[in-house]
């Protein structure tokens, strides 16, 4: 994939140690300070809950965080390409989980490669399947890699089971019984448990609602879990969960490991759902720094248009923490974004005013940009403290 200049990563460089209003715009920014308190409070939660906690990369797509979550208690990552699974590795993460199918020959062949890597390294790779096709594909392709690297490497597979997301998986019970049948059939499989991930519960507004999601994905996980022990067959594991509905799989008594990893940024979709009082207080920490570039009675436009962040779950929002500014982030296109006055008293910012855009969508506004600027301090008087490679940027195969 093309890889940004070496010019720019040079400019990049050179802000380290300079004031943020020093980073030009538009720009994905980091508050270093309030990813930590994030990270801090996940790890706690994990902790106290005595659940295993897996983060998501692909929200992030950088070693370097990934290698931070580790630090901070986290078994390992999760990812959902093979091509961002590849990065991890690259990176140093050696524990990786491609939660999601693969099916591609060629892209198999690739994971079986890096499946005998990590085991090389002490590592594992783990992948999900939903069909018997699936598993039939990647038990050739270890099977191919093994004979090449004249090593027994294994690779962990879970049986992901549709839990309410209606995308990937197999019906709760015995469909999922039958799968496991055909995982133990190959050596270089090792039946590793049950994917249940329900990625709709994520964004239920309430929170009574999404306990009612979970409730119902938790029992479907537990039926299917009983139906493949009765076979005499150990469920090593129940692995899913997100920022949103976290509280819910911790205390189901079903789930062993949690995926969430948005919580990291904590996007503005994510804000509007109604807080479980059992979850941490995440705070916003991803931010597009924008400023106005043009300004009218009515109006103004600022330099941060869709290019730099994704609008599949709503426009940005402008970060407002003293409450002061009031203004609304509209469609401007691809390199502008309009801004309105909000209520009354608020009005138009002047040319030159620097803004924060808190993006609707962390995971794709992330993947828009090569790197992240790390700021500590705080936005508005800190410091640049870091340049964090996006490594995975585009591992979209």
């Amino acid at each position: 994939m093309p890889r940004p200049t070496k010019t720019l990563l040079s400019s990049l460089k050179q802000l380290v140690g300079q004031p943020a209003s020093a980073i030009d715009t538009p720009a994905l920014v980091v508050d270093l300070d309030a990813m930590q308190r994030n990270l801090s409070r996940m790890a706690e939660f994990c902790r106290k809950h005595e659940v295993r906690w897996r983060p998501h990369a692909k929200m992030h797509k950088s070693a370097a965080l990934a290698r931070l979550q580790l630090q901070a208690g986290a078994v390992g990552v999760c990812v959902q390409k093979t091509a961002e699974a590849e990065a991890m590795a690259g990176g140093g993460v050696t524990d990786v989980y491609i939660s999601n199918e693969v099916i591609a020959p060629h892209k198999l062949a690739r994971v079986a490669r890096l499946a005998h890597a990590l085991a090389a390294e002490g590592g594992q790779l783990a992948i999900a399947v939903d069909s018997r096709e699936g598993i039939e594909r990647l038990a050739q392709a270890m099977d191919q890699a093994r004979r090449d690297a004249g090593s027994g490497a294994v690779i962990d597979v879970f049986v992901e089971i549709d839990v309410g997301q209606g995308r990937c998986g197999v019906p709760p019970g015995r469909p999922a019984v039958q799968l496991v049948h055909e995982i133990r059939k190959h050596p270089a499989l090792n039946f590793a448990g049950l994917q249940a991930y329900h990625g709709k519960a994520q964004h239920i507004r309430s929170a009574a609602e999404r306990r009612e999601a979970i409730g119902r994905a938790a029992t479907d996980a537990a039926f299917t879990r009983r139906l493949i022990e009765d076979e005499g067959i150990k469920v090593g594991l129940v692995t899913g969960g997100g920022t949103g509905s976290m509280v819910c799989e911790a205390a189901s008594g079903v789930y062993g490991e949690l995926q969430a990893g948005s919580f990291l940024f904590m996007d503005a979709d994510y804000a509007q759902n109604e807080r479980d009082p059992a979850q941490p207080q995440f705070e916003h920490a991803l931010f597009v720094k924008t400023q106005v570039m043009s300004a009218g009675l009515q109006h103004a436009v600022c330099d941060a248009g869709h290019k730099s962040h994704a609008i599949d779950s709503g426009l940005p929002k402008v970060h407002d923490p003293d409450g002061t500014l009031h203004l609304d982030y509209g469609n401007g296109g691809d390199e502008h974004g309009i801004l309105r006055p909000a209520g009354a008293g608020a009005a138009v910012p002047e040319i030159g005013r620097t803004l924060w855009l808190v993006p609707g969508h962390c995971d794709p506004t992330v993947n828009l940009h090569d790197y992240l600027v790390g700021v500590k301090g705080g936005l508005a008087e800190g410091t640049v403290d870091r340049i964090i490679r996006i490594d995975a940027r585009g591992a979209l195969a």
